[in-house]
Formats: structure tokens, sequence, C-alpha cells
């Protein structure tokens, strides 16, 4: 896209000057209030739910090279994802060979990091025939063929890939590929009108930064970005450096690749801190395994980036390339988060959130005060696909994604009900939506009571959610961390793992060797039941205030036998607290007599 501006534009800074201050702020405002209305016009205009209820994508501004100037933040793991494949982009065709009125494409799991279900547009935009900037969508489509459920072992069975190539040449659409890209999808029309929702995103957002370029001018804009990456990188370095100097290292699991079931996959970290510098290292990672739980490379950094981010500067927007100056990323090619081809990558997503938890678990013995609990760590999400009684066309849809709770912190509870970190802004579908568009019914969705880790800070609570089939519906979950329960902090307890089970002929099967139900077909009454695991606690339980205690058992959080044995907390059948009876129990645990609890169920 290109765009003309005035010579003369009243109070624009002249002679290639530096922007100031006050421009420095009104460029900070102006990139965030770009991303923002890309984020609008996408939902506004999307055909999928997946994309206007879910927010199952990212839209971002970038400098002319493809660094980060500002993220729509939408999934935070498209952090490096968007920016790697603006690079790519450049790489294969050369700043001499762009454009205005070009827009790039691709899905390429390896570039992006992610699955093939992330088609990701790019528009160069250009001013004075100069290249000034990058605006780019990456969005989820809920379907790019391939198989349909089922672990897949290799990227050819997962759906169509499109190579980096021009969408659009010089404002001429090409034809050839939409051709191409409709033959391969089960469901085109609303592929095609997801597409176009990108593509009013990618241009919203070129025309927006090319009247800001216009009413201040060009290189004033660009400078002014230059030190909103600057004063990021200062507070990164300033807050890395509160934390000691040290090697850190922390390890946990996924319980395993869809291939090899009960076979767990390690997930280990090393974290080298030094002065005002940061390394995470990833090389002792699981290799990429033979399910499709890998990810690419732009993944493993994204981890890192996103452990990074929250441990030094949150709370510092827009989040730009500036806040990861300080940070260095060692991350092979070959492992689970840095997987090469044909690596099956279709659920990406998931082992990259349980990383991020493990560097928090890493760090958390040198600044317990800005670490956090495990978390669910999975969207919990069910697929489905099936015809529709009522029109007798076929459909695909999802179930989900199921909040679960969060790690508690030093010094509060964790969120109840929350989706997963990977995912960000992400909302879950609602109820009445499902319903309406698909042969379902929601029974239930409720909080799990007991599921949250106990601690003297809680862990949020995860959600059951009991999905009723109104006609024949086939379902597929591939979810996780079922046996590598959310682990607590500083004496705090682990909460609940993920749970998948099914429900045929009115009886629940919970026998199932993991959270993974693999295409199960669901006759008309049968039903299929989300679980989501709740976050670990944070300190010892037997200090948590008994009077918070016995308002989470009358809120329904915690059983009145967990109160007593995890907490020694006594309350009556009312939930009122007893007193008298929890000093005596109390003062039993601090004698070393401390009593059982079994979870239900």
């Amino acid at each position: 896209m290109t765009m003309d501006r005035e010579d003369s534009v009243p109070g624009k800074p002249v002679g290639g000057r530096s922007a100031d201050a006050v421009l420095t702020e009104i460029v900070r405002n102006g990139v965030l209030a770009v991303t923002e209305e890309m984020k609008t016009n996408l939902m506004r205009t999307a055909y999928n739910m997946i994309i206007y209820e879910a927010l199952d994508f990212t839209v971002g501004l970038f400098t002319a090279e493809g660094d980060t100037v500002s993220i729509g933040i939408g999934l935070p793991s498209f952090i490096r994802g968007m920016s790697n494949t603006i690079k790519a982009k450049l790489n294969r065709f050369g700043v001499e060979n762009l454009a205005p009125g070009d827009i790039l494409v691709t899905n390429d799991a390896y570039i992006t990091g992610s699955h093939l279900n992330h088609f990701t547009f790019s528009l160069p935009i250009f001013e004075d025939g100069k290249l000034c900037a990058w605006t780019c969508c990456m969005a989820h489509w809920p379907d790019v063929g391939g198989t349909l459920g089922g672990v897949t072992t290799d990227i050819y069975s997962e759906g169509i890939q499109i190579p980096i190539t021009k969408y659009q040449r010089a404002g001429v659409v090409n034809e050839d590929l939409i051709e191409i890209i409709k033959m391969n999808v089960r469901l085109p029309e609303r592929a095609m009108g997801d597409l176009r929702a990108q593509i009013v995103a990618v241009t919203t957002g070129a025309r927006r930064f090319g009247e800001l370029m216009t009413r201040y001018g060009r290189e004033p804009v660009l400078d002014a970005i230059h030190n909103i990456m600057d004063q990021s990188e200062a507070a990164a370095r300033a807050r890395t450096r509160t934390i000691p100097d040290g090697i850190y290292e922390a390890e946990s699991f996924m319980d395993d690749d869809g291939v090899e079931p009960g076979k767990p996959v390690p997930i280990k970290v090393r974290v080298i801190k030094k002065n005002d510098e940061m390394t995470i290292d990833l090389s002792q990672m699981s290799p990429q395994v033979a399910g499709f739980f890998n990810s690419g490379p732009s993944t493993g950094y994204s981890c890192a980036q996103v452990a990074y981010k929250c441990l030094t500067s949150p709370t510092d927007y827009p989040i730009n390339e500036g806040s990861f100056r300080s940070l260095n990323v060692i991350a092979p090619q070959g492992t689970v988060v840095s997987a090469v081809r044909p690596a099956a990558m279709r659920w990406w997503m998931t082992f990259p959130m349980t990383v991020v938890d493990t560097v928090f678990k890493a760090l958390a013995p040198a600044i317990p005060n800005r670490t956090i609990a495990a978390h669910h760590a999975d969207l919990v999400i069910a697929f489905m696909h099936g015809v529709a009684p009522a029109d007798g066309r076929f459909f695909i849809g999802f179930i989900g994604p199921t909040g679960g709770g969060w790690g508690a912190k030093w010094n509060e509870d964790g969120m109840n009900g929350v989706v997963c970190s990977n995912d960000g802004d992400t909302h879950n579908s609602p109820s009445e939506q499902l319903e309406a568009k698909y042969p379902i019914l929601i029974e239930r969705h409720a909080l799990r009571e007991d599921s949250g880790g106990a601690g003297r800070q809680r862990g949020g609570l995860g959600t059951e959610v009991v999905v009723r089939a109104r006609a024949p519906v086939t379902v597929d979950v591939q979810a996780e961390r079922m046996h590598c329960a959310p682990w607590g902090l500083a004496g705090g307890h682990s909460g609940f793992g993920n749970q998948v089970t099914v429900r045929l002929d009115s009886e629940e099967k919970t026998d199932l060797a993991n959270a993974k139900v693999r295409n199960q077909r669901l006759k008309k009454g049968d039903a299929l039941i989300l679980r989501a695991g709740g976050g670990g606690g944070f300190g010892p339980p037997e200090d948590r205030d008994p009077a918070r205690v016995a308002e989470d058992v009358r809120q329904g959080y915690v059983s009145r036998e967990a109160a007593r044995s995890l907490y020694k907390v006594e309350t009556a059948a009312d939930g009122s607290l007893d007193k008298e009876r929890t000093r005596s129990l109390r003062e039993q645990s601090s004698s070393g007599q401390p009593q059982a609890f079994v979870a239900p169920g």
C-alpha cells in the first residue's frame, strides 16, 4: 500500500530531526490504536467463531526489516512467529521485488512456528516509494484439508501447504491461488470469508499507519518508533538487573506424544542470568516427537520471549522488539519446540505453555515474588464434525477453549476459569452460539470444586463442561497435562490435572489412559465431558487465613473435606467457620499429625 503526504503539515518536525518526547508518546498510542483497529475490523468481518468469538488470531505492525512495533495481543506465542514470517518473506522476494499493492501469504508451519491452520497475510507499506513498515495478520482457519481428527505423524497429512507467495501483486489478486485453496478445503465459502477478513485487517493497518506518517512525517514517526524500542530495552534491562545472577534449571513433562500413550515427553529449561541480560537455554528439550505436538523454531523463541516479557516488562506497551534485545535464546533445531520438516505440527500450541511455566519454576527460588505456580496449560478443546440435521450440510466446529485454573502468586490466589497462557486474549465460545450452530446441548458449565491447588494463596479452579449430542456427531480431543498436574510453589500443593471422559449409553467412561479421545462417535444422548485442571497453590495451606478458607467453602471452591484435611480448617454445614475445632486441627498439624485428603472421583 502506498501513501502520499503533503510536504507541509502544521506542527510537523522538519529537517530530519529526531522525534521528541511528545511525538514519541503520540506515536506510541498511535501504533497501539492501529493494531486495535486491525483487531476490531477482523472480528467484525470474519466468518468463523474461532476468529470473531474465540479470537484465535494476532495482528501486528512491523518495521521495514520485520521487527515488531506493536502486537494486537491475541496469542502471545505469535510474538516471534509473525516477525519471522515477514523476515522470511523479505528474504524470499527482496525489497526490490516488492511494490505498493502487494500482499504476501503463507501458512508454512516451519516459518510461522505453528500449524497449517494459521494463514498469515503481510502487506508492505510504502511512502514516497520507500518501504517503511509492514502490517500482518495471522488467523486460524478451522479447516485447511488434511485428515479429520486422530493423530497425524507428518505435515503432509495435516492439510494444504502454501509457500511464501503473493496473494496480491500490485493490487491484482492471484485468482489461481484462490482456486487452489478452495479446492483443498472442506468449507471453501467460510475459508474465503476469513481470507477477506484478514485482508481487511492488513489494509486497515496500512491505511492508519499511513495517516500517522502523513500527519507527522515519515522520518519523525520512524524515529519515534526507534525511541519506543530503546525505552523498552532500557526498561527490560533495568528489571533484569534486579534478578540475582546465576544459573537456574527446572524440568517437567508432558503426558505423551499421542503416538506412544504413557511415555512422558521431558521438558527441561536452563536460565542463565548475568548483569542485564538473560539467556534461556532450550537445548535440553525433548527431541521432536512422532505425534503432532511439535512446533517450529519461531515458537521456541516465543516461549522464551513470553516468559521474559512477563518477568521484566509485563505492562510495557506496545509489545515491541526492544523488550527482547537483552534476551538470548538457545533453541537448536530438532526439538519439540524447534522441529524441522516433516514433523507433524497440528497440535503445536500445547507444549509451549508448559515450557513457559517451567521457566517460571526455574526462577522461583531467585524471585519468588515475581513468579507464579503452574496452570492447567492446555486448551482442553474439542473438535467436532458431522451432518447438521436441520439442513443436511456438513459442519466442522469446536467446543472451548475450556477455562482452567491459573497458578497462585505470593500475594494472591490464582484466577478461576481462565484460558491457558498460550492463548492470551482468546475467549471460550458462548454456549448459546454453540447450541444454535451445532446439534449439541451444553448440560453443564461450572467450576470444579477442589481443583485449585491448596496453599496460603489458593490455585485457581478449573471448569467442567458437559456436552450432550442432539444428533450423531464425531468428537476429537487431544488434551494434555492429565498426569503432570500443575505444580505449586513454596509449599503450595498441585492443582487437579486436565481430564476428558465420554458418557456412552448413560455410563461415564473414566478409565481412559490420558486426556485424549480420538474420533469418538457420539449418538444422540451421549455426551463428552471436558474437565480443565486447576492452578498450583503458593505457600503452605495451613498458613491460609481460616476466614478465607471458610469463604471458599461457602462459594463452593473448596469442599468441607478438603478444608479440614488440607487447610486444617473446620466449617459447619452452612460454611461458617468453627474457630475452636480449627484451632485444634492446626495444633495437631503443627505436632506432625496430618490428615490425608483423597480427591473425589
